[in-house]
């Protein structure tokens, strides 16, 4: 599935909702092991590959839908610091890149985050509060759930089904499914 042409997204969507499932099941049966594993296992960077986007985008499409992510998409997390950046690059060059800070929840294996620096063509800056939700808003880089969020003093977050040693899925806030690749070209 990491690769577009291999790719049946309706196989892909169905498969993720299971293991969804799965994963929601697993965890509930074994004292938060499932949750502390795949926490540890996010620990590095991941190459966004196939995304649902929002309940609201995928309501807009005519339903469930999983689209191939053409863009050059990284989210890096180093669980030692709670650190937490998301990247969109050209080539290996980051045009437009989010630095904040995460928490792990561990019963829901929920990740908030909040982002505190925007960095644009190597030029950084800080952005005030919900400023990263904002500009994901306004670009489509990001949920309208996040703006309801901040808001109400919540955090965007993903809830995570799972992470391995080369692949990780999640639920956006916003209720889209996503699925990555680790990568170590960043």
């Amino acid at each position: 599935a990491s690769n577009r042409n291999e790719s049946n997204t309706d196989l892909i969507y169905d498969s993720l909702v299971s293991l969804e499932k799965l994963m929601r099941k697993r965890n509930s049966l074994d004292n938060g092991l499932t949750s502390q594993e795949t926490y540890k296992q996010l620990d590095g960077s991941w190459r966004l590959v196939f995304t649902t986007g929002t309940a609201t985008t995928q309501k807009k499409l005519g339903g469930k839908r999983i689209n191939y992510f053409p863009i050059k998409a990284i989210q890096s997390f180093n669980i030692t610091n709670n650190d937490i950046s998301n990247g969109i690059y050209l080539g290996d060059y980051p045009v437009l890149k989010f630095y904040g800070k995460h928490q792990w929840l561990d019963k829901p294996r929920k990740l908030e985050f909040d982002f505190d620096v925007i960095q644009v063509f190597g030029f950084k800056i800080n952005l005030p509060k919900g400023g990263a939700a904002s500009i994901g808003s306004t670009t489509g880089l990001g949920s309208d759930e996040n703006i309801k969020l901040i808001n109400k003093n919540r955090k965007p977050f993903f809830n995570w089904i799972s992470a391995s040693d080369d692949y990780a899925t999640a639920r956006g806030g916003g209720g889209g499914l996503a699925l990555w690749k680790r990568t170590y070209e960043v």
